[in-house]
């Protein structure tokens, strides 16, 4: 998590340059280069059925990292990783049949009516364009989950993962290309793009393939579920982003939710 939400704050950073889309796009591709050196796929192996799943995960996990990223525009690190969080919540509700669910995502949306612009002073903090954005990542994400069970089950190993890192790269490449043009080329964004690539995508998913080795399934759910405190820490010390008290009741009512449905919540099924 550390790494995931010290990668993101490092990519804000780049958005000046590169903007939201080439920021993503350069992160994406990197990560997919990364990953094929290091877990070295044989992608031509896959069967056209398998393609079909994979696909639409990588679809999935293209417009997740765009649209998340064009909501940290307008948005701390912090809130915006709280508000993505709705979608897999959401995911777990339709998912359960347990009462207690209900009430664990009626405290999530408790979390997200306090952090939404509904006027006054929250709505001159809170921008309801990155609100918009920032809860569309989480139903990608959501969709993401899972399309990524679909692929867990029909292709062996982490070729599945590779494919769809491909598929999500040549998803965002043509938006982050005309956006950031010939500047995503140049040595300056490559090498900078290489540190987003492998602190958000090849360095943590190494680290989570080790932790579920180690740990219950549950029990990491629970640990993820800080990750929007840790995003708005990340956001404070690198990126001098400060929130309000009620935005962090808000994060607050988020996590607790998380973890609380990932304590109560039915075993296995959707991990991404």
């Amino acid at each position: 998590m550390l790494s995931i939400q010290g990668g993101a704050a490092f990519a804000k950073t780049l958005f000046p340059t590169l903007g939201a889309a080439g920021t993503t796009a350069l992160r994406v591709v990197l990560a997919a280069l990364l990953l094929t050196l290091v877990l070295r796929p044989n992608l031509r192996q896959l069967t056209r059925a398998q393609w079909l799943v994979i696909v639409p995960y990588g679809a999935a996990l293209g417009l997740m990292n765009l649209v998340f990223y064009e909501s940290l525009r307008y948005l701390p690190l912090g809130l915006a990783v709280t508000l993505e969080f709705v979608g897999p919540l959401l995911l777990a509700l339709a998912l359960s049949r347990r009462a207690l669910d209900i009430a664990w995502v009626a405290l999530a949306g408790l979390g997200i009516a306090l952090i939404a612009p509904v006027g006054g002073e929250a709505a001159q903090q809170v921008s309801a364009q990155g609100v918009v954005l920032a809860l569309t990542a989480g139903a990608l994400w959501a969709g993401y989950i899972l399309a990524g069970g679909a692929v867990g089950r029909r292709v062996p190993g982490t070729t599945g993962v590779v494919g769809g890192m491909w598929v999500a790269a040549l998803m965002v490449l043509p938006f982050g290309a005309v956006q950031a043009g010939p500047a995503l080329l140049s040595p300056h964004a490559l090498l900078l793009g290489l540190a987003v690539a492998a602190l958000s995508s090849a360095l943590p998913y190494t680290l989570e393939m080790r932790a579920l080795r180690a740990i219950p399934a549950r029990i990491f759910g629970v640990m993820m579920s800080l990750e929007p405190a840790i995003a708005a820490l990340s956001g404070f010390l690198f990126l001098h982003e400060r929130l309000t008290l009620v935005q962090w009741l808000a994060m607050g009512c988020v996590i607790a939710a998380s973890a609380g449905i990932s304590l109560t919540g039915k075993k296995g099924g959707g991990e991404g």
